[in-house]
């Protein structure tokens, strides 16, 4: 396979780690996180780039690796992910992926508890079910909460999801750096040309780095293998929730509508179309879950990307 595009795609693991995971290029990663932080977490200077892997506090517990992990001149720690598929569970994992960064402030001996603030930044290529209805919000801000009050009740603990499917600004619509950096990664490998509006110098910077053209032959394959793996992850993924849900939500409607003849109740129906949609949402993720491993994933990979337990998928 060789791509036709001029630029690299960011959603490829080659692509993300060649704009953002570099000491050479962490200015650009720098631009980027100030781009989307909110006011209080200050103008970042300076990034330290951290061991992607962590442990859990013993040799039992569960490890994580993350795709970005860094900290700043203040000791405020940043978790980057850039999430190429659906996932069920990616705020969970989030959740889970910011317990590492807290849990290894700990301090031998005396301690206050008092820590640094820990924020998790995913970059998302799909939409949250629980989102789909709010198609203009692109940046979500998550922070624990008094629902009494509505004031934020901790505010050392950030999450930032970006759903990048919603940004749907033309080029000649960018006004902020939120808004260039959000255009950039939707439509890099689309771009043939730098548009007028991603003049300044940070951008061209990104542009200059994803020429494909500019890579050795080993840079190149590494790029075509990483572009096909994104690609065949993608596509598994996404036909198997579209054919399980609607395989699962057709065969419960009819379950439900026959139901509610024999029992002579008027919402059969609408009992139908809901029990469906969760028939099919299930059915949705088996799929993906078994056409992963029929990829060469194991079942606990396939399990945990896909959102199912694995007996259920070992035993379906």
């Amino acid at each position: 396979m060789t791509t036709k595009e001029r630029y690299i795609n960011p959603f490829t693991d080659f692509g993300f780690k060649k704009i953002f995971g570099s000491e050479v290029n962490k200015d650009l990663l720098i631009a980027f996180l100030n781009s989307l932080l909110p006011a209080d977490a200050g103008i970042i200077a300076e990034l330290s780039f951290m061991p992607t892997e962590q442990t859990g506090r013993s040799e039992f517990d569960r490890r994580a690796i993350f795709d970005l992990h860094c900290t700043n001149e203040h000791g405020d720690t940043f978790i980057v992910e850039m999430q190429r598929a659906k996932q069920n569970y990616f705020k969970d994992r989030s959740v889970f992926y910011s317990s590492f960064p807290i849990q290894q402030q700990a301090k031998k001996g005396t301690w206050d508890f008092r820590l640094q603030p820990v924020y998790m930044v995913g970059i998302l290529d799909f939409i949250f079910d629980e989102d789909q209805a709010s198609r203009d919000v692109v940046h979500h801000e998550v922070k624990l909460v008094d629902r009494s009050t509505g004031q934020v009740f901790y505010n050392k603990l950030t999450f930032i999801y970006l759903e990048l499917p919603k940004f749907r600004k033309s080029v000649d619509e960018l006004v902020t750096d939120f808004d260039k950096w959000c255009y950039l990664l939707r439509n890099l490998p689309e771009l043939t040309d730098r548009p007028q509006r991603l003049q300044e110098k940070v951008f061209s910077k990104v542009f200059e780095i994803a020429e494909i053209a500019k890579y050795s032959p080993a840079e190149a394959a590494a790029y075509e293998d990483s572009l096909k793996i994104y690609r065949d992850l993608k596509n598994v993924i996404d036909t198997a929730f579209d054919e399980g849900k609607a395989e699962g939500k057709a065969e419960g409607i009819e379950e439900g509508i026959q139901k509610g003849k024999a029992e002579g109740i008027v919402q059969g129906k609408e009992l139908g179309v809901v029990e469906g949609m969760e028939k099919g949402l299930l059915q949705g993720r088996l799929e993906v879950a078994r056409k992963l491993m029929a990829s060469g994933f194991s079942a606990e990979q396939a399990a945990e990307i896909a959102g199912v337990p694995v007996a259920l998928l070992q035993s379906s």
